[in-house]
């Protein structure tokens, strides 16, 4: 079955990920480390440690889902703590797949007054 990216939540895991690590491990991080619902239907996103290959996982009604992208050349752009994000929206899905590094933007300055 293909996600329905309208409906979907997707999640992101900061820093590196073992990819030694398949369904069962990846399942467990999402429910230990992250305290989300492996279960839910959400994409969860993994980076390994050269930032050159990317997994998702998703629940497809009676069964995971593991999907990898691996990177001939150049790395994901991808957050290191949890501090940065946990939670992406189909855009930045979409910017982060062409590698568009969207965690380094500028920041949003609030002023009072001018001058």
């Amino acid at each position: 079955m293909l996600v329905d990216l309208i409906n979907i939540r997707i999640y992101i895991k900061p820093g590196e990920t073992s990819f030694t690590k398949y369904i069962n491990g990846l399942a467990e991080i999402v429910q230990n480390e992250m305290k989300l619902d492996a279960f839910s239907g959400s994409l969860f996103l993994f980076c390994n440690k050269k930032r050159n290959r990317l997994r998702i996982l998703y629940w497809d009604r009676n069964g995971f889902c593991l999907w990898m992208k691996r990177l001939e050349k150049d790395k994901f752009p991808w957050p290191n703590n949890a501090d940065e994000i946990k939670e992406l929206s189909k855009h930045q899905l979409s910017m982060l797949l062409d590698g568009i590094d969207f965690f380094h933007t500028h920041k949003t300055l609030n002023y009072k007054s001018v001058g």
